[in-house]
């Protein structure tokens, strides 16, 4: 394998994963990026400082609760000064050890944006690169429907925390749109949502999304949906807003506006028009299950392939692409891949939903614990919490499982593996959990399923 020559390029959990894993197996590594080190925009521009701050967010509204407790900490004072240095403080330490990792394997990363000049060639400004394979992760960036319109800004631009405005428009209810917002309501804006659907974090179970919805509605100053933003002006110091709906239209305010309405994959500008890959007419990266693209020269993986567009999905992605390079059977037919919304509380979701199973007709069972039964959530004095199994009523086996709490992406890891081992829900509900913890919701949940929950009246089974 060491004289094969393999080009990655996007320097993100994908591509780095792929790089990685490929010199692991001995193979000729080039990563190209076009940052100036590895992480791409999940460790620069995403996942990793919006958990840092959404961390920050959670501390803030802690002490704000524990008055509740007898315990008073006073108003926070925020230091956006210190704040900033202590989120780009981790982004560097985990990007240099990402160089030092590459280093160790040596792998020859180039910064500098790739494009291609033929289906085994790659060119970053006038160097040209060779290779045997190509495997394309350069990720996804976030979509634009209002351009150059002072006072507005995108997710990215978001993370940077210029200032905290009095009045912030987050435009879009999905998972980015609601954690930026949290993020920027504890630090002291009046955070108003506007959604064009008929509900937040569309296609997610309604009973976990609701449980978050009555916490979030206490902490922003709106929640709008069914509405849509028509036509931003900018206004001296200010941006008007037309906002539409079945009433009619009208217009407000506010003193900046986040857009986070969807990413769009980087797919413009590569020269893919110079091999075989090809492309869906929503710009994303047309490929098969063990990554393949049309072009047997080149493979694609993470968000530039479409949704999930998810960091752990492009990594397991990656580790499949490098296994079919070195002739193994290995695909990504049937993965279970977990979803989690970083806020407070947090919303975790693996295999098959609720939502879906309704969508599709299929025969199922729901069984639900609420964490207002758990000893261990009432001692965090968080309640506002909820485990649910997706259970298939013959075989008993579980199809999928939701959580709603604090910590449920901590939690979720071990539903994944019931899903991906087949189990069967009294699996679960006999496998002994340490007590008080959150993770026992689980196992009560199963119990539930049986009418066998200790924490909670069981009605008689029909």
């Amino acid at each position: 394998m060491s004289d094969k020559k393999i080009v990655v390029l996007g320097g993100g959990p994908g591509g780095y994963t792929a790089a990685f894993f490929a010199a692991d197996k001995g193979m000729d590594v080039t990563l190209i990026d076009i940052g100036n080190k590895p992480g791409g925009v999940c460790l620069h521009r995403g996942c990793i400082p919006s958990k840092a701050l959404l961390h920050i967010a959670h501390l803030i509204n802690e002490t704000k609760e524990a008055k509740a407790w007898g315990i008073n900490f006073g108003d926070p004072k925020v230091d956006l000064d210190t704040v900033r240095k202590w989120k780009n403080q981790i982004i560097d330490k985990m990007a240099n050890g990402l160089t030092q990792l590459s280093k160790q394997r040596n792998i020859k990363f180039i910064s500098g944006k790739g494009v291609f000049k033929d289906s085994n060639t790659l060119k970053v400004e006038e160097t040209e690169f060779s290779f045997d394979h190509c495997i394309i992760a350069t990720g996804s960036s976030p979509t634009q429907p209002f351009a150059n319109i002072p006072n507005t800004f995108n997710s990215t631009e978001a993370l940077n925390l210029d200032s905290i405005p009095e009045n912030l428009l987050v435009i879009g209810g999905g998972y980015i749109g609601l954690e930026l917002g949290s993020v920027y309501s504890s630090m002291g804006s009046q955070v108003t949502v506007v959604e064009i659907t008929n509900q937040l974090l569309n296609g997610v179970d309604r009973d976990l999304v609701r449980l978050l919805q009555n916490r979030i509605k206490k902490q922003f100053k709106a929640i709008i949906l069914d509405t849509q933003v028509v036509a931003l002006e900018n206004n001296s110091s200010k941006v008007t807003v037309t906002l539409k709906n079945k009433t009619g239209t009208e217009q407000r305010d506010f003193d900046q506006v986040l857009i986070s309405v969807g990413r769009n994959p980087n797919t413009n500008g590569l020269g893919l028009e110079n091999t075989k890959v090809k492309i869906n007419n929503k710009g994303f990266i047309i490929s098969d299950s063990q990554q393949k693209t049309h072009d047997s020269s080149i493979s694609a993986i993470g968000d530039v392939t479409g949704d999930p567009m998810l960091a752990h999905k492009a990594s397991h992605e990656a580790k499949v692409a490098v296994e079919v390079l070195e002739g193994k059977s290995t695909n990504f037919e049937n993965r279970v891949i977990p979803a989690v919304v970083f806020t407070d509380p947090e919303i975790a979701w693996a295999g098959l939903t609720e939502t879906q199973a309704q969508i599709v007709g299929k025969k199922i069972s729901v069984a639900k614990f609420p964490w207002s039964a758990s000893g261990r959530a009432q001692s965090l004095g968080r309640v506002e919490g909820l485990t649910k199994l997706i259970i298939e009523p013959k075989t008993e086996k579980i199809l999928g499982v939701g959580l709603a709490g604090t910590g449920a992406g901590e939690l979720i890891s071990e539903g994944v593996l019931a899903i991906e081992m087949g189990i069967k829900a009294k699996d679960l509900a006999l496998t002994i959990h340490p007590h008080p913890t959150l993770s026992e919701t689980l196992m009560e949940a199963a119990e539930v399923f049986y009418k066998t929950a200790t924490h909670i009246y069981n009605k008689k089974r029909t």
